[in-house]
């Protein structure tokens, strides 16, 4: 793997160092609050795990599965739900987890999704954000880290399934991704 990978962008250190601090603010956030931590799967698995055993108060885990890519490497800004959630939200305070804010399209269709099943609140937290990329403006309320307009794999993020299992955020070459 680390022969297609062009350098690394973030080391696991920064990441650890980083969910340890989302994990803080969020708990002080939510404190005495009912907290369900709804991870997007296949992207955020691993970075929701890290984070949700980095939170110290009592919440919940649950997770989604959405499709917007398929095999391509941009979103086709076409959503369905392939996994939706066990638990109800009503009155609950909601953080949506997510690996990569890019477009913005999915979590403003996140947002729109859950909002109508009545959470008292919906943040959004993201191991990654790339601004530059913003179709529709939203708002990652805990944000991991800024990203330039690379191609990024690692810590739960693919390319064709593959390069989750990276510890660190590293830069796929183009070369991998074009061909």
């Amino acid at each position: 793997m680390q022969q297609d990978v062009e350098r690394v962008l973030i080391s696991e250190a920064e990441i650890k160092a980083k969910i340890a601090e989302l994990g803080a603010q969020i708990s002080a956030d939510f404190a005495g609050k009912d907290l369900v931590v709804v991870g997007i799967l296949k992207g955020a698995a691993l970075f929701c795990s890290d984070l949700f055993r980095a939170i110290t108060i009592p919440a919940e885990l649950d997770f989604m599965r959405i499709s917007s890519y398929g095999a391509a490497t941009k979103s086709t800004g076409v959503h369905r739900v392939l996994l939706d959630l066990d638990y109800t939200l009503e009155g609950r305070h909601v953080l949506i987890v997510e690996d990569i804010v890019d477009t913005g399209l999915t979590i403003k269709f996140l947002k729109d999704y859950l909002s109508q099943r009545g959470p008292a609140s919906l943040k959004v937290a993201a191991l990654l954000d790339k601004p530059s990329r913003r179709k529709v403006p939203v708002t990652v309320d805990y944000r991991g880290f800024e990203v330039p307009d690379f191609f990024v794999v690692g810590m739960g993020l693919d390319f064709r399934e593959k390069y989750r299992n990276l510890r660190e955020i590293c830069i796929l070459k183009p070369e991998i991704y074009e061909s």
